[in-house]
């Protein structure tokens, strides 16, 4: 049977007295469409709708669906010892899925569900009477709407090799029965869609932070048009040519460095002059609101009391260690301080920087020949040979049985992860998600003009990345192969659970090269398959 996945932008109200108001939505009861469009805050309630689907749906799902879908088919991560009992997310990181996977198909769903709400603003605010609404703010809301379906929508096509163009507003079951596009009238669509939003507003007052911006629009559309330029090379050069246009007026941004960069991703400087966008959350359940997360329990290894998910991988630790303690401070690139928890001296220096402890503290075993087990003061049975350590283990109680500590290195993200042990024992956490920062814009530009041939252009741009966020000296090399390489190196370890890997494996036509050992296969896996539910209520998709 079809399920009509439309939903009614009356469902939702709500005032933008705050950003957590923004997020905050009520159902007014007994409220029809003609009824319902009247003033702009009711334009903005379905906004706020289309802002809503960034979520994937609850607490748990921006973990839960939207990295495993992103992140797991990638080569800079592995599993944690909780993982490996979801198998959907043990098929994509094997490519062994199918399209009933339901984690790619529910991140499917969202992002059409987005659209939705985007469609019916783009609908119905044209009719919101002068008396509700300036023409003004009413062009700007639309320009917003456009923005936010063009971003859906490429999303849509960096997963999916050909996607259903939505640009209707569902009212009736046939409407559903659409087939899928051509690849470049996609692209077509979604540039179109994002240049409508570089008409935003350059910048937010604090009642509408978090929501999109001029320069998010020309982040996006510089991005779109640098993905588009790898695929059509026949017009690689007016690609380039829109992305270096578009992202040169990505303006009024600068990077951050230290604790500024660091707290980017523990909730303690959101939004910031780095951010270009970013997922909003906030702790606030007013009205019933459930825009916290779980994410910092999600990522946080069961040493340090989290769910141990997500690790990252060899290949994302010999990168970051690739130019050895070269930095400037005598370490290593600062970044993989900043962004991974490893047994280094940084971590061992007797200052606890791991919630007072040091790294070696929390990452040993016991191992004794003497007994296997025994029953302690609680009358709990203990294992000893082979149990892990960390902050409740019993570290007295072991030693007096002939227990022996031997310290491991096990990796595991510092990123998304509490500060303090007070923020460790919450069960919620309210950490935004930076979904693109100044530094990948600079990227993005240092990459189009080394493929135009200037790499001596591309070289100054890189380095400041080096210094400001690593703490590292310029790059070495001149020629367009040689910053090529160091701007997928600095790729790697700028962007750890940023979801930009696999899109810039393919971009750069690297995926079978990486990933074949995984089972990847480039006319199989280089796009997600249509979801099932798709082609049974879809019948023009086959």
């Amino acid at each position: 049977m079809k399920k009509l996945i439309y939903l009614a932008s009356l469902c939702l109200a709500m005032s933008f007295a705050s950003c957590d108001d923004f997020l905050t939505v009520s159902s007014p009861d007994k409220m029809t469409t003609d009824k319902f469009w009247r003033t702009q805050s009711d334009a903005e309630a379905t906004l706020a709708s289309v802002y809503a689907q960034l979520y994937h749906g609850d607490p748990y799902a921006t973990s839960e669906v939207r990295w495993p879908v992103e992140a797991f088919r990638t080569d800079l991560y592995i599993f944690g010892t909780d993982a490996v009992n979801y198998q959907t997310w043990i098929d994509i990181y094997n490519f062994n899925y199918t399209n009933g996977n339901t984690q790619f198909s529910y991140y499917y769903q969202d992002l059409y569900r987005g659209i939705n709400f985007a469609n019916q603003v783009l609908e119905f605010t044209p009719l919101i009477p002068e008396s509700g609404i300036t023409e003004n703010k009413r062009s700007e809301l639309m320009a917003e709407a456009h923005f936010m379906r063009g971003y859906y929508h490429l999303m849509l096509l960096l997963n999916w090799e050909k996607i259903i163009i939505r640009d209707k507003y569902i009212t009736n079951e046939a409407d559903l029965n659409k087939p899928l596009s051509d690849r470049v009238a996609c692209w077509e669509f979604v540039v179109n869609e994002l240049k409508q939003g570089t008409s935003l507003p350059a910048t937010r007052p604090e009642t509408e932070v978090g929501r999109a911006t001029s320069g998010t629009a020309n982040a996006y559309l510089g991005f779109a048009c640098l993905t588009r330029a790898y695929e059509e090379s026949a017009q690689e050069e007016s690609h380039l040519r829109d992305a270096l246009e578009a992202i040169n007026k990505v303006q009024g941004y600068e990077l951050v460095s230290g604790d500024a960069l660091i707290n980017m991703f523990n909730g303690r400087n959101k939004n910031c002059k780095e951010s270009v966008f970013e997922l909003q959350y906030s702790l606030s359940t007013d009205n019933g609101a459930a825009y916290y997360s779980y994410v910092h329990s999600w990522i946080r290894v069961g040493e340090l009391g989290g769910w141990d998910e997500i690790l990252p991988s060899d290949v994302l630790m010999k990168e970051f260690k690739k130019e050895g303690k070269s930095s400037l401070s005598g370490g290593y690139d600062e970044r993989l301080y900043n962004t991974v928890y490893f047994q280094d001296d940084f971590y061992n220096d007797g200052t606890g920087k791991i919630y007072g402890y040091d790294y070696d503290e929390i990452f040993w075993k016991w191992k004794t020949n003497e007994k296997k087990e025994y029953v302690d003061k609680n009358g709990n049975v203990i294992k000893i040979e082979g149990e892990k350590g960390g902050f409740d283990s019993l570290d007295e109680e072991l030693e007096a049985k002939g227990g022996v500590k031997e310290v491991y290195d096990r990796p595991n993200f510092r990123r998304f992860t509490p500060i303090n042990e007070e923020e460790r024992q919450m069960a919620r956490c309210a950490y935004n998600i930076p979904l693109m920062r100044y530094a990948n814009v600079l990227l993005m530009k240092a990459e189009i003009l080394n493929k135009q041939g200037h790499p001596e252009l591309a070289i100054p741009i890189i380095n400041e990345i080096r210094a400001k966020h690593g703490n590292m000296p310029a790059m070495t090399g001149t020629t367009q192969s040689e910053v090529q390489a160091q701007i997928e190196h600095e790729r790697i370890i700028e962007f750890p659970l940023e979801s930009y890997r696999w899109y810039d494996l393919r971009r750069w036509g690297k995926l079978e090269a990486t990933l074949s050992s995984r089972g990847f296969v480039a006319d199989r896996h280089s796009f997600y398959p249509i979801p099932l539910w798709e082609i049974n209520a879809n019948s023009e998709v086959k």
